[in-house]
């Protein structure tokens, strides 16, 4: 059977990488989450002091340093694991300060231009399932599955504020509530690949879903477009 290539995008803390991890898993597929990517983009330039007292990137100086700039992502006991430049980061890439910093990163130009290059290499030959912003739209505009994730900022926000408290990690619900609405709309009103559903992608609004109800969600629109080839 031919496999296809799924792209699931969608606001912030809606669970997509956790959606599209177990079905790539359920379904013997390769998962690449690119949303790791540009918070691995993020890291290196908080590391290396990249944004100005105001807030401001120094663009000049993130371009020059982005071929030094090295993103893989493999499996460490049985999960998908970020690292840069041969550095594990997949615990400093999800903590608050990444997060407050991403959007303005990933809305760059130069740096869309490379990840989405390294993106599509990743996925030309199928059989993959790809997570992010601009995955149906721009990565794979054919891609034959698509699905738009949402969910209300309030319960996105609920469900990052547990993800973190489990890690271990410092949480404040009102700070990580002001960064879902923050991404969402800087996420939609860039100009470079701003984040809009497809025209051809699934809506999936998983609020009041439970992960198994999704799972069966996705498993079930998986069988049809692989039915229909």
């Amino acid at each position: 059977m031919k496999q296809i290539t799924i792209a699931i995008d969608g606001h912030s803390s809606c669970g997509k990488s956790t959606m599209a991890k177990a079905l790539a898993r359920r379904v013997g597929y390769v998962y690449v989450d690119t949303g790791a990517m540009y918070r691995s983009v993020t890291l290196y330039a908080l590391r290396h002091h990249l944004f100005a007292d105001d807030g401001s990137i120094r663009t000049e100086e993130l371009e020059a340093a982005l071929p030094a700039i090295v993103i893989d992502q493999r499996l460490v006991d049985g999960k998908t694991t970020t690292f840069l430049n041969g550095e594990n980061v997949e615990r400093e890439i999800r903590t608050l300060e990444v997060s407050n910093h991403v959007s303005p990163i990933a809305a760059l130009p130069f740096v869309r231009t490379a990840l989405v290059a390294q993106q599509q290499r990743m996925g030309q030959n199928g059989g993959i399932v790809m997570d992010g912003r601009d995955i149906g739209t721009v990565v794979f505009p054919h891609a034959e599955l698509k699905i738009f994730v949402t969910a209300s900022a309030e319960v996105r926000a609920q469900r990052r504020y547990d993800e973190l408290k489990e890690k271990g990690m410092p949480a404040d619900y009102q700070d990580i509530l002001k960064n879902v609405q923050e991404r969402d709309y800087i996420d939609s009103h860039r100009e470079v690949s701003p984040l809009r559903q497809a025209d051809d992608a699934l809506l999936l609004d998983n609020s009041q879903m439970t992960i198994a109800q999704q799972d069966e969600w996705l498993m079930r629109r998986f069988n049809e477009a692989t039915q229909s080839l």
